[in-house]
């Protein structure tokens, strides 16, 4: 037995009464629905609340085969893939160590063989310190060490603008999305429905069904009743009234009724008035049993609101229908233009929601985004998302329901809202404390920043290895092919940085190679510049700056150090 305010344990079915029930956590969606003992409204999912009435529940569902279960065994199943740039760097991380080792591991063969050719023995270098020394400094240390901290400075950015991120490969996947999914209710509209509109009845001035809408509002604490209130407030600067004045007596909200209102008794020449206001076919019922007539006018309004994709209540006084209170669900202000500056940066959005195609229609039209999907169960989200995947493309989801949990653990960037679900929350890699879905512009632009670091920086390390063979392989052949009198060949000629001895080029560029990772830390952390321009721009202006940089700054540091520590006698 479930009473208002209870939570339903498990699935079932309704077999005694009818209620209210809030299924938003399931299904993101925030009007209640009324489930019944009978037909096809009998159903009830474990989670969900009961908001009014009683309603005696048989479980149906085994143990371990329930919704939540079935959420819970799809977020498992769901993988996140790699992304390009994570796929191209692991690719050349590999690739230049792969290359560096065999290049090492080859050079004591090549020196026994040049020594014998030129007739000398012990001239080359080959010690283990010193190929030591050469993988240490040719492999690509300098990127490797630097990713942390420019995953890190990502997700310091997102805290920023009061976003959590689980990790740095989230915020740098954020950088390469190409479509993004969101869910309605909770993410574009207000989650919700607001009273926007009073349509009245023919004969019957909008100021009269307004007060007599908030009059049958004054006791009814929901979102609605608070908005239908405040409407008409705003729209006729009607007060409250205060219900000891008016000795009325209110009349709840019920699943049989589906009605609420206020009766005013007769009091100094006012007659006694009977308010309700309610579903369309409840009012009009409740008018026809009172011997009244119910307009075609007001008929024909419920049906244009209900064709919008809004909800109609209809409000009467006694016998006659005084109109309609349109209510909607609000999309969030501003949303509009975020989505057409989203459609700049070449990212594709889809609205996916369970709500019928009409409403879905008319809510994606007024929010501007490119597609929507209508009546789109869990399965169908994360469908969607996988088919998206598979095409090439990487997927954004926004959502806050615990439907939507197994789409945003498959999803390579998953936007949970702060105003949603637990589950929500947890299934997703970042969770938007303003439960804004249009901040993934400001993810988006930080990832893209973090993608254009990482590409500087592994430029700069790349240029980084190539002024290192000038340090360390003059200083293992420096003595081959000299000829008799000296201690010095021609290979002495690459020692270009002019240092002073095999053993302090050596030294100089291993310390060299451990501070400048150091001396990176800060600039990792900053990041470069966002600018939204092309590959082939911020290519060519990585090789230009950072790569030309890589290559001078060992030639300046390395010498330094030499000098260093010569002056020291260290070398």
């Amino acid at each position: 037995m479930c009473e208002s305010g209870d939570a339903i344990p498990s699935d079932g079915e309704v077999i005694e009464g009818i209620a209210r029930v809030d299924e938003s956590a399931i299904t993101g969606e925030s009007a209640p629905v009324i489930r019944e003992s009978g037909g096809d409204r009998s159903a009830v999912t474990g989670g969900t609340r009961v908001l009014s009435d009683r309603i005696v529940v048989r479980i149906t569902s085994e143990q371990g085969n329930t919704f939540i279960d079935r959420m819970i065994s799809m977020v498992e199943g769901a993988r996140r893939q790699k992304t390009p740039n994570e796929i191209a760097l692991g690719i050349l991380l590999v690739s230049l160590t792969a290359v560096f080792l065999l290049a090492v591991f080859t050079l004591p063969a090549f020196a026994h063989y040049s020594e014998r050719a030129a007739e000398q023995s012990g001239v080359v270098n080959v010690s283990l310190p010193v190929l030591v020394a050469l993988i240490v400094c040719l492999i690509p240390t300098t990127i490797g060490g630097l990713l942390s901290a420019i995953g890190i400075s990502g997700i310091d950015r997102l805290v920023r603008r009061n976003v959590l991120a689980t990790s740095g490969r989230a915020v740098e996947a954020a950088g390469d999305i190409d479509v993004l999914l969101l869910d309605k209710t909770g993410t574009i509209t207000m989650g919700n429905r607001m009273a926007v509109a009073f349509h009245p009845a023919p004969g019957v001035s909008e100021s009269d069904l307004a007060g007599a809408a908030q009059l049958a509002s004054l006791a009814d604490e929901t979102p609605e009743g608070r908005s239908v209130f405040v409407l008409a407030k705003e729209k006729f600067n009607i007060r409250a009234r205060e219900m000891n004045e008016l000795s009325a007596t209110f009349i709840p909200f019920t699943a049989q009724t589906r009605m609420s209102g206020v009766d005013v008794p007769a009091h100094e020449g006012r007659q006694a008035t009977s308010v309700r206001k309610g579903a369309a076919q409840a009012v009009q019922a409740y008018i026809e049993s009172l011997g009244g007539t119910y307009p075609p006018a007001v008929a024909k309004a419920v049906e244009e609101i209900s064709r919008r994709g809004a909800t109609p209540l209809v409000v009467s006084a006694d016998e006659c229908a005084l109109g309609v209170i349109e209510l909607k669900d609000i999309v969030k202000g501003g949303i509009r233009e975020r989505f057409a500056q989203l459609r700049k940066m070449g990212i594709r959005t889809v609205m996916i929601t369970g709500d019928n195609a009409l409403t879905a229609g008319a809510i994606a039209a007024e929010a501007g985004v490119d597609d929507f999907m209508a009546q789109a169960a869990p399965e169908d989200k994360l469908q969607r998302i996988r088919e998206e995947q598979a095409a090439g493309r990487l997927v954004a989801m926004t959502g806050d329901g615990t439907n939507d949990a197994p789409a945003l653990a498959q999803a390579d960037v998953g936007v949970a809202m702060n105003t949603g679900t637990q589950a929500a929350r947890e299934a997703g890699n970042m969770v938007d404390l303003d439960s804004n879905p249009t901040k993934l512009i400001e993810i988006v632009e930080i990832g893209k920043q973090l993608l254009m670091t990482r590409g500087a920086l592994t430029t700069f390390s790349i240029a980084n290895d190539v002024a290192k063979y000038f340090a360390i392989l003059p200083a293992m052949f420096l003595g081959l092919y000299a000829v008799s009198g000296s201690t010095v060949g021609p290979l002495a000629a690459l020692n270009v940085m002019r240092l002073h001895s095999p053993q302090s080029a050596i030294l100089s560029a291993v310390i060299f190679n451990a501070l400048i990772i150091i001396a990176l830390i800060p600039f990792a952390l900053a990041g470069v510049k966002y600018r939204a321009e092309g590959a082939a721009a911020v290519l060519r202006r990585n090789v230009l700056i950072y790569g030309v940089g890589g290559v001078v700054a060992p030639f300046v540091g390395i010498k330094l150090i030499d000098i260093i520590l010569v002056a020291l006698r260290l070398a």
